[in-house]
C-alpha cells in the first residue's frame, strides 16, 4: 500500500529533526489522489537570442486537447513514469541529480522555486540542456492555499518572471508549495497566471524526511507503476544516493522516466 505522508508527518511532528529535513523544500504535505491524466499550452523553448537561457532544448510534444487541469498520473497502459524534482537547494546536489538521469538515458521535471532561481540562474539552462522539463514552485515556497487571491498571483508570476527571463517560456507545469493540490482560488490565479494544468503526484518519495537512501529507494520501487509521477526533492544527499538503485529498478520493472509531458502525451 502507498505511504500516507500525512501519517508520517504526524508522527514525525514532534521531532526536531523535522525541521531540518524540511529547509527548502520539503513541505508539500499529502499525496495526491490518482487522476485521469490530461493538456497545457507551450513548453519551455529555448530563450530568445541575448538572454541569459540555455541555447538548446527541443520543443516538448504537444499534449492531448482533453487533459484536465489536475493531473497527477499518466496512463496506466504504458511504460513510462515521470521523477518530479522540488527545485531548491545546492547546486551541486541538482547537478548530481541531473547527471545521474542523464547518464541513464531518463529525463525528470523540475519544479523550480523563484527564489533558488535568483540564486542559482544557471540552473534554469542546465536543466533544458540536459532534455529535462521546467515549471513554476511558486515564488518563495509559502502555504499557498492560506493566501489571498492577489498574494497567490504574485507568488505564482513572480516565479513565472524568473522562468520567462531565464528561458523565454513559463514552462507548462505549475506545482503549487505545501499543499494537496490547487484549490479553487489557487487554481483560478494559475490559470490566470497562464498555466492550463496543477500538477500533482501520485507517489510520494518521503525524501524530504531524510530517511537514507535505502528507505527512499524502497518507499519508491514498492509503489511505482506504469504512469505514476514521483514527488522527489533537490537539496538532499539521500535522494543522489538514492538515484542509481531507482533508475535500475525502474529499468527491471520495465519503465522508463520520462518528461512530465512525455508521460501523458
Amino acid at each position: 500500500m502507498p505511504l500516507d505522508r500525512r501519517s508520517v508527518l504526524r508522527r514525525l511532528a514532534g521531532a526536531a529533526a523535522l525541521g531540518a529535513a524540511v529547509s527548502g523544500c520539503g513541505d508539500d504535505s499529502h499525496p495526491s489522489a490518482i487522476r485521469t491524466p490530461a493538456a497545457a499550452p507551450g513548453g519551455n523553448t529555448p530563450a530568445p537570442s541575448g538572454s541569459s537561457g540555455p541555447s538548446a532544448g527541443a520543443e516538448p510534444p504537444p499534449l492531448p486537447a482533453d487533459l484536465p487541469f489536475h493531473v497527477a498520473s499518466g496512463p496506466p497502459d504504458r511504460p513510462g513514469v515521470a521523477l518530479t524534482f522540488h527545485g531548491q537547494g545546492s547546486a551541486e546536489s541538482a547537478d548530481s541529480l541531473l547527471g545521474l538521469l542523464e547518464a541513464a538515458g531518463a529525463r525528470g521535471t523540475v519544479l523550480a522555486v523563484g527564489s533558488w532561481l535568483d540564486e542559482q540562474p544557471r540552473m534554469a539552462g542546465r536543466v533544458l540542456a540536459g532534455g529535462h522539463e521546467l515549471g513554476n514552485h511558486t515564488m518563495n515556497h509559502g502555504d499557498i492555499s492560506t493566501m489571498s487571491a492577489e498574494r497567490t498571483y504574485a507568488e505564482i508570476t513572480d516565479c513565472a518572471d524568473r522562468l520567462r527571463r531565464l528561458t523565454g517560456s513559463i514552462g507548462r507545469w505549475f506545482r503549487p508549495s505545501r499543499a494537496e493540490d490547487c484549490t479553487p482560488v489557487v487554481s483560478a490565479q494559475a490559470r490566470r497566471a497562464g498555466y492550463a494544468h496543477c500538477l500533482g503526484y501520485d507517489l510520494d518519495s518521503l525524501d524530504f524526511t531524510d530517511p537514507g537512501p535505502t528507505a527512499v529507494t524502497r518507499t519508491v520501487l514498492d509503489n511505482v507503476r506504469p504512469g505514476s509521477v514521483v514527488s522527489l526533492h533537490f537539496g538532499h544527499p539521500g535522494t543522489v544516493a538514492a538515484m542509481p538503485a531507482i533508475l535500475d529498478g525502474l529499468r527491471t520493472r520495465g519503465l522508463r522516466a520520462v518528461t512530465m509531458s512525455e508521460l501523458v502525451t
